[in-house]
């Protein structure tokens, strides 16, 4: 999944939101002792998030869609369009329009811009400024999103680009297996926070 949806996983609280966001830029064990307790337990939600989404029947169907040489970069690209699926059909999965979820945490994240990582440091601002989040909603922003993050690969990012001729190909098809798919994401999420260690934080 990607930024949208993981925010999603972890709302309504803007601790537990940058976690989650973490989860892309927070890497190894040793590097979880920076943070908050409630922004670790988001970080390795995250991280569980991303192996069920990867495992998932549905997802591994709709990566064998995608033509040979380019299904590894398949799951990129199913991640920005589902998090086009969340945002286009938001208030059918959360009460009130989406800018009034994004605006309050753009702001929670640019206070705590001088103890992000990196590179998320460098991001922020373009984030909140462009409203990364909620220009999910247009399907065009699909296309750019994929590829932008293709010039950060170290090599074939014209794979992933490639990747977006099969998405709208087979567009009809990924989109229902997401209404399948993301239900029982949620369902495992609230599951997985019942459990130890996760529960209680």
């Amino acid at each position: 999944m990607n930024y949208l949806a993981h925010l999603y996983l972890a709302r309504p609280d803007h601790e537990a939101m940058l976690g989650a966001l973490l989860g892309d830029f927070v890497f190894g064990l040793a590097a979880l002792d920076d943070w908050s307790p409630v922004e670790r337990r988001e970080i390795l939600v995250h991280r569980r998030v991303d192996r069920y989404t990867d495992d998932h029947p549905v997802v591994a169907g709709a990566r064998r869609l995608f033509g040979e040489g380019r299904q590894r970069y398949a799951g990129i690209a199913l991640d920005v369009y589902y998090d086009h699926c969340l945002a286009r059909d938001w208030e059918r999965h959360a009460e009130g329009p989406l800018d009034a979820f994004t605006a309050p945490f753009y702001r929670h994240l640019l206070a705590r811009a001088d103890v992000l990582p990196e590179r998320l440091q460098r991001i922020a601002p373009l984030m909140a400024a462009h409203d990364w989040l909620g220009s999910y909603r247009e399907r065009g922003n699909v296309d750019r999103a994929v590829a932008r993050i293709a010039t950060r690969l170290s090599r074939n990012g014209e794979r992933l680009v490639a990747c977006l001729d099969d998405l709208r190909r087979h567009e009809a098809e990924i989109a229902a297996g997401f209404e399948v798919f993301f239900p029982q994401l949620v369902a495992y999420v609230a599951a997985l926070r019942r459990e130890p260690p996760f529960a209680g934080i």
